[in-house]
């Protein structure tokens, strides 16, 4: 299977620049996993298809406002740094650009003082190792002094920090928003809980790798960046009740899904299970867990649009993102939603 065959038409004005109000106000194609067959609605209209008993599975993970800009100390020179990676408490592996500003020694200042930064090493991707110094807590001086990571396709500023953060997000760590989760409110939860839908959380830290294109024409030959997830012993028990009593799991974005199928792959079940994982998944791959999919309208030819054609069948993704384009759904982090499921 080629890289290309996943390509397809997307005139740029579909991209989705801001999000929507309210959040589950977002439309939302429901397509049918074994037929393919294509119904429209919004959102909100979620509750129709989920079933007492079912459970949906959520990333809980939490976006670092991770992009900071500082000033060269000696030169005044403006820097933008990235984190992508945490390697001890105030150390973080680093995006910097320019890089030729930030060579080993070199020293940064932040927010007129409020936090500074002396660069430690240059990893062989040319990536900074980092260490950062200020007064109290790093993440309240980030939380001040950062931007949200947006996309490369999102232009517009973005108004509102928390409207790239998912409503039930408690876990730092995510380069990335798990997007698929954006389109849920506080409400809408809870009514999803009062039909008798439960519901269980997962981690799985989003990186920057999820933006990375795949660069081989053999699918096959394309290495997944790695990300650390964690399923814990409660969510573990949930998926396992639901399964026996004959109820649907349903995985809310594609980071819920590798998170996973990574456990049920590596532990021969789903038990509580905490690491790093690498799994690609693309047409062929057998599910062990899922049996319903919530996403978002993926990038041509990357990783995310492999993985929904390897659960719902390539013909029917394909044909439903030529219906997405065709009917203006809005593509990408802040677009519109997709729920695979079977038996609509």
């Amino acid at each position: 299977m080629k890289t290309s065959d996943f390509y397809y038409d997307l005139p740029e004005e579909l991209i989705a620049q801001t999000p929507v109000e309210p959040r589950d106000s977002s439309r939302m194609m429901v397509m049918d996993r074994k037929t393919g067959e294509i119904s429209h609605r919004h959102f909100y209209d979620v509750l129709d298809y989920l079933e007492e008993g079912d459970c949906l599975i959520v990333n809980d993970s939490r976006v670092l406002p991770a992009r900071i800009f500082g000033e060269k100390e000696g030169t005044g020179a403006h820097v933008e740094f990235l984190l992508l990676r945490q390697i001890e408490n105030k150390v973080w592996e680093t995006l910097v650009k320019p890089g030729k500003k930030a060579k080993i020694g070199a020293r940064f200042s932040f927010g007129d003082g409020l936090m500074s930064a002396e660069v430690m090493d240059v990893t062989e991707e040319g990536n900074r190792i980092v260490k950062f110094e200020c007064e109290g807590s790093f993440y309240a001086a980030l939380d001040t002094l950062g931007q949200m990571p947006l996309p490369p396709y999102i232009h517009e500023k973005l108004q509102d920090k928390e409207r790239y953060q998912t409503v039930y997000s408690r876990e730092l760590g995510s380069a990335a928003a798990p997007t698929a989760g954006l389109h849920f409110t506080k409400e809408l939860m809870e009514k999803i809980k009062a039909k008798g839908i439960r519901i269980g959380y997962v981690t799985l830290h989003v990186g920057l790798g999820t933006f990375r294109p795949v660069k081989v024409d053999d699918v096959t030959k394309h290495h997944m960046h790695s990300e650390h997830y964690e399923l814990p012993e409660e969510t573990a028990r949930l998926i396992n009740e639901t399964k026996r009593s004959g109820k649907r799991v349903i995985a809310v974005g594609t980071t819920s899904c590798r998170t996973l199928e990574t456990v049920a792959k590596k532990e021969g079940c789903v038990c509580p299970s905490e690491g790093w994982t690498d799994i690609f998944i693309y047409p062929g791959f057998e599910f062990r867990v899922l049996d319903g999919l919530i996403t978002n309208f993926h990038l041509p030819e990357s990783t995310l649009i492999m993985l929904v054609s390897a659960f719902a069948g390539f013909d029917h993704v394909m044909n439903a993102y030529q219906t997405a384009v065709k009917e203006r759904y809005r593509f990408f982090s802040f677009g519109d939603a997709m729920m695979i499921i079977d038996g609509v």
